[in-house]
């Protein structure tokens, strides 16, 4: 029995991504066969949780599976699942709109990576339309647990457009997914090559997946299971190759990259749960979103999926980490709510802390280049636990690593441990800077005296950075220290030559005063400078400038602070400014020494138009008349 078929329009970014995977994304087609599966998985799953609440659901067939069936003549695929199903509503909603924002978020990416091919579908919660690769005409007809033989709904689209709904009789509860393919995807017709993709992409979906069994080369009414039908995870160590777990991986996260590494544990005792979780190679396309919405880490209780629990079970610079954790004794019937406040799951979520961070632990020692390549997706992220895992912090610290005046290039190699291991005798501070760019780090005059005395400094170029070292304060019994921050120590030769420099330069001091007024907070003859004339230093515990000038842009409120400006005393331009007796050239001359440092720090001037106009009458010898025919303010 069916009615009168209604005809609908897909909503535009629907419509968008139908063109581009039927137009564009062909580098692996047969995916489409591993999402179906996964959805009917998912359905399945759903039915498994509500029938908690209503068991009369799987009254009538209580066995969940997942059927795959073939008619050659009529060049059709088909995939049955009777799990929860979907009524009319719900197959709009999760075919016809969007849903969530995957589908927007996937245009997004694709807009900017043109190179994008079909691994990124499952990624985006978009999988379903990956069928429309290799077929022309998909229907989908479907009955929701619970309802009624006449309640059935079927939708049909060719993709181009439009899609078609219709109410339908169906016998049973539970979704078919029919695949009309194209003339040239006649592979997917042949019984081997669904039973291969059934083995190297859904072997490990926990319900059975069955194709009719064949006799003499042709299909019989028997139904034969195809897949080992067991949760991985739940599976002893000993059974499993790396290749079993890296299939897994996939299927879980959508990759088609293989992990970096993985960690099976089954723990007993006062509590029993198992846990398996990987550490993947590269981020997702929306990983950096991932603080407000969290995925990755599914949480089953005795084999039935209850939710993505991502935020309940890792804190979140552990987010990038995937994998699934199965629980013994949480209650079926769990809410994230009780998740929440739960001591069972605080015992899973530090256990899950520990396998993961003694993942890296291992990975950093056995296998450093896997390490530099988890290091450059998700080292940023890592960086986040040392202000907020304060239990944690050392084993955190141990695995971060930075570019250093002592290592060759910007990339981060050089961990403290290695630091600790080249410092000079005596020394007790690990010195490090930050700024915008490894460049700006690396350049800064605030380094030359320690450059000087072969002392190594980290260069820190991340944003997060100066926020991190604000909770880094020791390692291993040594303090971290800014280079551009304090007093730096000098020993008592260097102590007692600095004092003579400051008597020395005490006039050109107090003429710098005078003339940058409140630009600056104090002039100081510098401890820090060998070589360049000036250079911008900060109280110890003063926030950074380039950070400050970040929190600004975003929008926050910065109190005024001037900076110190420190001096070299034996520069050129400090003796040209000592003995210059016309005071036009010496307000020029102390604006440049200031604004030099600032634009060594990384800082953008307030009127670059008069530094310009400023240094070339320094340059020409005061030449050009100071300010004239320009309207210049001297500031």
């Amino acid at each position: 029995m069916t009615t009168a078929t209604e005809t609908r329009k897909f909503e535009a970014e629907v419509a968008q991504v139908l063109h581009l995977v039927t137009h564009s994304l062909y580098s692996h087609k047969e995916i489409f066969l591993r999402e179906l599966i996964s959805n009917a998985s998912d359905a399945c799953d759903k039915l498994r949780f509500e029938s908690i609440a209503h068991p009369e659901w799987m009254a009538e067939d209580s066995e969940l599976r997942i059927d795959i069936s073939l008619d050659a003549e009529a060049r059709t695929l088909s995939v049955h699942d009777n799990g929860i199903g979907m009524d009319r509503e719900e197959l709009v909603a999760n075919l016809g709109t969007i849903a969530s924002s995957g589908t927007r978020r996937f245009l997004e990416s694709l807009a900017a990576d043109k190179k994008a091919d079909s691994r990124l579908i499952g990624q985006f919660g978009v999988g379903f339309y990956s069928a429309f690769v290799v077929a022309d005409r998909v229907s989908v007809s479907s009955r929701r647990a619970g309802a009624a033989e006449g309640d059935g709904v079927r939708w049909e689209s060719d993709g181009q457009g439009e899609y078609t709904l219709e109410s339908v009789s169906l016998p049973h509860r539970g979704t078919t997914v029919t695949l009309h393919l194209k003339k040239d995807e006649s592979e997917f017709l042949e019984d081997w090559k669904l039973r291969s993709l059934v083995s190297q992409y859904s072997d490990h979906i926990g319900f059975p997946i069955r194709m009719p069994r064949k006799v003499d080369g042709k299909p019989t009414d028997e139904w034969e299971v195809v897949n080992s039908a067991s949760a991985l995870w739940t599976r002893p160590k000993s059974e499993l190759k790396d290749e079993d777990y890296q299939n897994f991986y996939k299927s879980l996260s959508h990759d088609f990259s293989n992990p970096l590494a993985w960690t099976h544990n089954r723990v007993e005792g006062n509590q029993n749960f198992t846990s398996l979780l990987y550490v993947p190679a590269k981020a997702p396309f929306d990983f950096m979103n991932g603080r407000e919405e969290r995925k990755g880490l599914k949480l089953y209780i005795r084999r039935v999926f209850i939710m993505d629990a991502s935020e309940q079970l890792l804190p979140a610079y552990l987010r990038f980490a995937r994998g699934v954790v199965d629980s013994d004794d949480l209650p079926l019937n769990v809410s994230r709510e009780i998740l929440q406040q739960n001591r069972q799951v605080d015992r899973i979520k530090g256990a899950c802390t520990k396998r993961v961070l003694d993942l890296l632990d291992k990975l950093a020692s056995d296998e450093p280049d896997k390490y530099a390549t988890f290091w450059e997706a998700f080292g940023s992220v890592l960086k986040e636990g040392i202000a907020e895992d304060a239990g944690n912090r050392e084993r955190i610290a141990r695995l971060l690593r930075f570019a250093s005046t002592a290592s060759d290039g910007s990339a981060p190699t050089v961990s403290l441990d290695d630091y600790i291991g080249r410092m000079k005798a005596g020394q007790e501070v690990i010195w490090y800077i930050t700024a915008d760019s490894y460049a700006a780090a690396k350049g800064s005059p605030q380094l030359e005296a320690l450059r000087a005395q072969g002392v190594e400094v980290l260069l820190m170029s991340d944003r997060i950075d100066e926020w991190m070292a604000g909770y880094l304060t020791e390692y291993a019994g040594k303090k971290l220290r800014h280079v551009g921050k304090g007093e730096i120590e000098l020993d008592a030769a260097a102590t007692e030559a600095h004092k003579a420099s400051e008597e020395a330069a005490s006039g050109v001091v107090a003429r710098l005063k005078e003339l940058l007024g409140d630009r600056v907070s104090d002039v100081k003859v510098s401890r820090r400078l060998t070589e360049s004339p000036s250079c911008l230093v900060l109280d110890e515990y003063d926030m950074a400038l380039h950070l400050r000038r970040v929190l600004k842009q975003s929008g926050h409120e910065m109190p005024d602070a001037a900076p110190v400006l420190e001096i070299n005393p034996n520069h050129a331009l400090l003796k040209r400014l000592e003995s210059e007796s016309d005071e036009a050239r010496a307000k020029d001359l102390a604006l440049l020494l200031l604004e030099q440092a600032q634009v060594s720090e990384g800082a953008q001037l307030e009127d670059p138009a008069a530094f310009v106009q400023r240094l070339n009458r320094v340059i020409l010898g005061g030449e050009v008349e100071a300010g004239a025919a320009t309207g210049e303010s001297g500031g």
